[in-house]
């Protein structure tokens, strides 16, 4: 398996959960992971800060630059990019991983609640890719990976839920665009999204959800990591599936991911 040391990456939302494992799966082989969230202060429901993320990428061998940034602010976003750009000499690697989710029905979600998933989201994620591709376009095997679903017409995944739907396939939407737009120019736009659960803190606050039927973050960290070796032009514009990619690279026993080995697991959303 490739390694990423030296590599430098922009992680949005990577303070927890999903984001928090990539980065510190990245830091292990030594990469440079800049972490641009907005939380500075512990939140008194989710655990973890910038600052807290960088304290353990720094201890698990990686160099950390914790950037305050509201991915919804376009001159926040230059700014974060531009200071990761100038403590590391270049980008390498986008991570568009920042979401917020309601998983409400029309009439039960408020326009102000949207407007969050969508700036979040669809607008965030657009807004991060590009203003990272101007430094990706002068590296010399470049990604860009969103934590979004395949892309599926089934009225199953919107009728619950359409505003949060049409929010996280918006982030699809930019692999599918993007990934063809800079195929010629070398950089590779995949999207990821785990096949079953994944137990973070987030997660553990819906209704109904019991961590003990889902898997890890380190499972998604994994895959991410076997897709962000690979060369550019070897896979883009596809919608990967974390054990897909884990199984792909010889992996076949998952037992060590689940919280609770045994235990039946919950499949995630937008997997047919």
């Amino acid at each position: 398996m490739g390694t990423l040391a030296g590599r430098r990456l922009f992680i949005t939302g990577g303070s927890r959960g999903i984001g928090l494992a990539i980065a510190l799966r990245a830091a292990r082989d030594g990469a440079k992971v800049a972490i641009a969230a907005k939380t500075t202060e512990p939140h008194p429901k989710l655990p973890g800060t910038i600052f807290t993320a960088a304290r353990e990428i720094e201890a698990a061998g990686g160099e950390a630059l914790a950037l305050v940034c509201d991915i919804r602010d376009d001159a926040a976003v230059e700014t974060a990019v531009a200071q990761a750009v100038d403590a590391f000499g270049g980008l390498d690697i986008c991570i568009n991983n920042a979401s917020a989710i309601s998983l409400t029905g029309t009439l039960e979600t408020p326009m102000k609640r949207y407007d969050l998933m969508h700036q979040i989201n669809a607008r965030g994620t657009y807004l991060v890719s590009r203003t990272c591709l101007p430094h990706l376009l002068k590296a010399d095997n470049p990604h860009i990976l969103n934590l979004s679903p395949p892309l599926s017409l089934s009225p199953r995944w919107f009728k619950d839920h359409v505003a949060y739907t049409m929010a996280k396939y918006g982030m699809s939407m930019c692999v599918l665009g993007m990934a063809a737009e800079f195929a010629d120019r070398g950089v590779a736009v995949n999207a990821l999204w785990p096949k079953t659960a994944i137990a973070t803190a987030a997660i553990a606050m819906l209704p109904g959800v019991d961590t003990n039927m889902c898997r890890t973050p380190e499972i998604v960290a994994d895959a991410a990591h076997a897709v962000l070796t690979r060369p550019a032009d070897h896979t883009t514009g596809q919608f990967l599936i974390d054990e897909d990619v884990l199984r792909q690279a010889g992996v076949s026993d998952f037992d060590g991911y689940a919280v609770a080995p045994g235990t039946p697991l919950l499949p995630d959303f937008f997997l047919d």
